[in-house]
């Protein structure tokens, strides 16, 4: 095994490419080379949709995908994906000409050029993405791979169940039909209604104006969750990078 871990960089004597398997996985943090070759015994690993069992296995980093108990690795990449927990009040944009605080100022310390994925109302918290990968960000916006998003909302007055399931049933808006995938009650006091809601769709101030089709005008939103990125313990006004495993189901769920 010695052997293998001093020939295995870049293209072989025999003109492969790539890196040995083994090597990629120490890279991306997964084990030692040798804690990886176990892996590979223990037929824990694949790449691309095939289990591998050979230690001489190559594969790029860049485009194979890799899995360690059906757990996606994500590729060694320069491409950099941050999370931001957005204050009410912080415009989505990278710059604003009236000088109003905006997302840049979160990522001005940053050297990457980054852009946001989708936006988020300036009256609306919450997390929002950010990347400096153009075809991430385009499909992961994109409405075709039905990524979810999870909001609380604070609405006006107590609300019926039957005027809840509305917003499953779907409803009518001026730009077309709009439906929630799952909506519930989390609290209620005298006078407004506490509600999280997760829908796939991202068109402009949905939320607000599904709860105006029915009655209930919004408060106070938060978007709590994308796809399976979570808003945790990350405070508002505060960023930080996906981890692998986020990262990893984001890369699956958008077939990248």
């Amino acid at each position: 095994m010695t052997d293998e871990h001093d020939q295995g960089d870049g293209a072989g004597e025999s003109g492969e490419s790539g890196i040995r398997l083994q090597k990629a996985l120490a890279q991306a943090g997964i084990a030692s080379r040798r804690g990886s070759e176990i892996l590979i015994e223990q037929r824990r690993v694949e790449v691309d949709g095939q289990v591998v069992t050979e230690f001489g296995t190559r594969v790029d980093p860049a485009v194979s995908v890799i899995r360690v108990d059906g757990v996606r690795i994500p590729p060694i990449t320069a491409h950099v994906y941050l999370v931001l927990n957005k204050p009410r009040g912080v415009v989505t944009t990278m710059s604003d000409p009236q000088g109003r605080p905006c997302v840049a100022d979160y990522v001005h310390d940053r050297p990457e050029r980054l852009f946001h994925i989708g936006r988020l109302d300036t009256d609306t918290e919450g997390l929002l993405l950010l990347t400096n990968h153009g075809e991430f960000a385009h499909r992961l916006a994109h409405p075709s791979y039905e990524v979810s998003k999870t909001y609380v909302a604070e609405v006006e007055g107590n609300v019926k169940p039957q005027v809840l399931r509305r917003l499953t049933d779907g409803l009518t808006l001026d730009d077309g039909f709009a439906q929630a995938d799952t909506v519930r009650e989390m609290t209620s006091v005298k006078g407004r209604t506490l509600i999280q809601m997760t829908l796939h769709e991202g068109r402009n101030r949905i939320v607000r104006r599904m709860f105006d089709a029915i009655g209930h005008p919004v408060k106070r939103l938060t978007r709590t969750a994308i796809g399976p990125v979570r808003r945790g313990n990350l405070h508002t006004g505060e960023l930080r990078e996906l981890d692998a495993k986020e990262l990893g189901q984001l890369l699956d769920l958008v077939d990248l």
